[in-house]
């Protein structure tokens, strides 16, 4: 643990990347349910938790959650989402083709995943969604797009990912879909949380 501003701390997890995640998240949860006097906010990411408070808060009591095995933080899963989504992405061929499949296999394969929304970054709403086989793992694009069209389900890494609204991006396009992801108007505005499983269908 270490600080990361004025009444803020890093916890940080090890091994590989899924595995630290749910460490984090399962952090996250249990740190939320332990009603620690001075608690402002509680931002779980890829391996880290970030922990905002007042002075009011402790920051010696916040080594337990770093130090608990990932056992003893079970997380879960707060809500299950069904995407639909259109797969007419611009980079869908290619990324059939680096699958060594055609569009239509690797599309019905896609359909049959569960994701698990690991953490939210990149633009308001913008969930990292773990699940995708290592099979499908795919770099980046050598040249990011100006910009994305919103609602574009995309590939880049081990994420999938869906873009809330029009950005530049350099993941590959998979397809689209109309549902909104960020409202203001709404409470909580974004519609994804750490823990939340996804799916999507045709």
């Amino acid at each position: 643990m270490k600080e990361a501003g004025e009444f803020a701390w890093l916890l940080a997890f090890e091994g590989d990347e899924a595995h630290a995640n749910e460490a984090a998240r399962g952090a996250a949860a249990s740190i939320r349910r332990s009603g620690l006097p001075g608690l402002v906010d509680i931002v779980p990411a890829a391996r880290t938790v970030l922990v905002v408070g007042s002075p009011e808060l402790d920051p010696a009591r916040l080594a337990a959650f770093e130090a608990a095995p990932l056992h003893a933080a079970p997380v879960v899963s707060l809500r299950t989402h069904e995407i639909p989504m259109t797969p007419d992405g611009e980079d869908l061929d290619e990324i059939a083709s680096l699958a060594g499949l055609s569009p239509h296999a690797f599309v019905e394969i896609f359909v049959q995943l569960t994701f698990t929304v690991g953490f939210l970054g990149f633009s308001p709403g913008f969930a990292y969604l773990y699940g995708l086989p290592e099979a499908f793992h795919l770099p980046r694009r050598g040249t990011p797009r100006v910009a994305v069209p919103a609602g574009s389900v995309a590939l880049a890494g081990p994420y999938v990912g869906i873009y809330p609204a029009s950005t530049p991006g350099g993941w590959n396009l998979l397809g689209r879909t109309a549902h909104r992801l960020f409202d203001l108007r709404a409470d909580p505005p974004s519609l994804f949380a750490p823990g939340d499983r996804v799916r999507f269908r045709l």
